[in-house]
Parts: C-alpha cells; structure tokens; sequence
C-alpha cells in the first residue's frame, strides 16, 4: 500500500506547519506526518518549513538568529492566529497516535546545515520516545550522512528536480548507493515508471513529494510509489479510500 504523509501537516488545508493542521493529521488515517526542523537562538527546536519567518508569519528574520520567545509570538499566515510549535510540542500531539515521523533537516538562512544540530534533534525525539519510529529526509546530503553517524533509522534523499537533471537517472541512484541511502524521493511532475523500476532495480526504495493536487495524488496511487508527501492530507486519504474501494481491496 503505497503510504501518505502529511506534509507540513497539510499547509493547503490548515496552513503551514500549524498547531490545527498537525493534530488533525494525528487523527487521520494516513502513515506519516512531514515536518522541518530548525534551531532557534537559544538551543530550541522549531518546527517550521522556512530557516526565516517572513514568507510565512507576520515576523522577519531568521529563526537561528531569534529567541524562542520571539519566533513563538509570531503568527504563521491563513492559520486562525497559530504559532510555530516545540519539537517537544510537536511530540506530545503525536503521542498516542498511530502516524509517525518524516523529519526533514532543511539548510540554514545561509544554504548551510546548521553545525552540531543533528545531535540534539535526536536527543529530543529519543527523549520523548519518538525516535524508534521516525524517518528522516533532506535535500542536503551532508545532513544524511551525519544522521547515518548518530542512527539507524531510516534515511530519504530527496531529489531536485535540478539534481535529477543534472545527474541523470544512473548518477542519482550511483550516489545514493555510495552513501548507503537506501531512498529516494522525487518530485512527483519528475516521477514515472521507468525511473520508479530503475531505482527498485538498484535496490533502492522510490517515493515522491509535492503531490497536492487530484492528478498528482492519483498518479503516484497509479504508479504505486513507497510514499508521498501532500499538502492536502484529506483529499489524499479521500482519494486512495476511492480506489481501494473500486478495486475491492
């Protein structure tokens, strides 16, 4: 069964990244909830898309170069007056529910990882008994590395679609095989089954992300790809329900 994250628990339902849009992605019956991490300037841990507030929220500035207290006044747009959350947060609201982890490292304001930051975020997610459970992802391949070093749980490369291009097919699959990165995910307007069988070929698993619309959603069903991020969490489980059922699954 190909598996559904909720990304961002579903920006285009609830907003991005916001206190609604993960605790009803808690109580649905998908697999995984997406989030990005990034550390504020006093050691906490934000959940937020962005490394800066500006394009999302009614503040500026980087949440590296900020207190917790100023990223958690700010209020993320299109949420009904919500505010960035703790990964702590983050990790009671999944407590007792059955969705699990995809946590993505995302880069610095500067394009970099942020050094020393693996380590805590793992510290975190071990602490609140999260971590046997969870899954990890990045577009930065220096970030997967240094999660292989600290754990063994599962690693997602996720693939540009300038990477793919510039690459190619045989030079994506290569890397990840040099790196012992057991997935990739691809951006599902990028996804078709020749690429899907070169990469279970190479003994690879294949998902996709950005499918949010009905056409996209559908494709990567049709396809039957490991799994896919979407920002609309219910038309997703709405759709994949549709097909189970007009296949008697």
């Amino acid at each position: 069964m190909t598996r559904i994250a909720s990304h961002r628990g579903g920006t285009l339902e609830y907003g991005d990244s916001t206190l609604a849009g993960f605790t009803a992605t808690a109580a649905m019956a998908l697999e995984e909830v997406e989030f990005d991490v990034h550390p504020t300037k006093d050691g906490d841990i934000i959940v937020h898309h962005d490394a800066t507030l500006e394009r999302t929220t009614d503040m500026a500035g980087a949440i590296a170069d900020l207190t917790t207290q100023a990223v958690l006044s700010a209020v993320i747009n299109f949420s009904h007056n919500s505010r960035p959350i703790l990964l702590q947060e983050l990790c009671e609201l999944f407590d007792d529910s059955s969705v699990v982890f995809r946590c993505e490292f995302k880069p610095g304001a500067d394009g970099n990882p942020y050094q020393g930051f693996v380590p805590r975020v793992l510290d975190c997610l071990s602490k609140e008994d999260m971590l046997r459970t969870a899954n990890f992802s990045s577009f930065l391949l220096d970030y997967l590395d240094e999660i292989a070093e600290h754990t063994d749980r599962p690693r997602l490369w996720l693939v540009s679609p300038a990477v793919l291009t510039q690459l190619g097919t045989r030079g994506v699959l290569e890397m990840a095989r040099l790196r012992g990165i057991p997935e990739i995910g691809v951006n599902i307007d990028k996804a078709s089954p020749e690429l899907m069988a070169a990469t279970l070929d190479a003994g690879l698993e294949f998902g996709c992300w950005a499918a949010h619309s009905t056409a996209q959603i559908s494709k990567a069903l049709d396809m039957g790809v490991k799994i896919f991020t979407t920002d609309r969490p219910s038309l997703a489980v709405a759709i994949r329900n549709q097909k189970r059922e007009g296949t008697g699954q």
